[in-house]
């Protein structure tokens, strides 16, 4: 299905919220100059986005602990 000039996507809106200049260029089709840099700035997130994840995760069993063991000195106090 055709989507005529005047729809606007939502992710329009958050491109024209970081920069309206790219927003436009991008309605218009124009393709940027630094292709390559933005190609390998999305392989060097996607590499990392695991590493993230793990970090997370590390994180969330650390404050477990933590509240694990206040929960154990404060019963064991009563």
């Amino acid at each position: 299905m055709a989507r005529s000039k005047r729809t606007i996507r939502a992710s329009e809106i958050g491109a024209f919220v970081f920069c309206h200049r790219a927003w436009w260029y991008q309605r218009r089709g124009c393709h940027p100059m630094n292709a390559e840099a933005l190609d390998a700035g999305s392989e060097y997130h996607s590499a990392n986005a695991g590493r993230a994840q793990f970090a997370h995760a590390l994180q969330f069993v650390g404050w477990s602990l933590m509240l694990f063991s206040i929960l154990i000195l404060v019963f064991s106090l009563f």
